[in-house]
């Protein structure tokens, strides 16, 4: 092959990492929906192994979905809203999906739920720099609707990595769909919380989120049951 055929035929830096990243995000995918491998030659495999990067650090799961396009809601979104605290926290508060304020920050948990949120670990004796937050699906829905089971199921090993890294103790779900997701139920929120759960060995515990509370004040006061629970085991450590 002459230099000038492989000078027309070669492809930009940019566009082979951002082809390399898309076939990444697409094979992690398809090993989290039950996919367990493709036939190849032993060359191609050794291959394969000199040049896997998989990253298991939070830096590097968020840098390998920052132009994710796994789903629709990747069409309006304004921010890929990955997570925000300790990445070595003892417990994690994970919501359904960001919501606007969320879209426009940047960050999970902002504006008027964000603030409760604040409240309600203040109150726990803790700080939000202590804990990590996060969403089950990282784009916000537009119109703030429920997640689709499609884009949970799209977004779900993103977050099964998170906590990977993170290693927490205790995790908290606020709302429905996180707590029905994590647990793989459909039983309600009213069935669920109130007691702990076993999720791959963390003690989990669901809850109304903090959205809720703002439209249903009389919930404060379960939610904080709930919080004195996760109290009394994190002290014990």
């Amino acid at each position: 092959m002459s230099a000038k055929s492989i000078n027309k035929n070669k492809i930009p830096p940019r566009k082979a990492l951002n082809l390399i990243e898309g076939l990444t995000n697409y094979l992690h995918y398809l090993s989290d929906m039950g996919c367990t491998g493709f036939d190849c030659s032993k060359e191609s495999l050794k291959l394969i192994e000199s040049l896997s990067t998989t990253g298991k650090t939070l830096d590097e799961i968020e840098s390998r979905i920052k132009n994710c396009k796994l789903c629709g809601l990747c069409l309006k979104r304004t921010n890929i809203i990955f997570g925000a605290g300790n990445k070595k926290a003892r417990l994690i508060f994970i919501g359904g999906a960001p919501s606007l304020d969320d879209d426009k920050n940047g960050t999970p948990f902002t504006g008027a739920a964000g603030d409760l949120l604040t409240n309600i670990i203040k109150a726990m004796e803790l700080t939000r720099d202590d804990v990590y937050l996060c969403t089950l699906v990282k784009c916000f829905p537009q119109g703030n609707k429920k997640p689709t089971p499609k884009e949970i199921k799209t977004c779900l090993p993103f977050l099964k990595e998170q906590i990977k890294a993170i290693k927490p103790d205790f995790i908290c779900t606020l709302g429905e769909t996180a707590a029905q997701t994590l647990l793989n139920t459909s039983k309600p929120l009213s069935m669920l919380r109130g007691k702990f759960h076993d999720y791959n060995g963390i003690k989990l515990i669901t809850t109304y989120h903090p959205s809720h509370l703002l439209k249903n004040p009389e919930d404060k006061r379960p939610v904080w049951e709930d919080m004195k629970k996760i109290i009394k085991e994190y002290k014990k450590k």
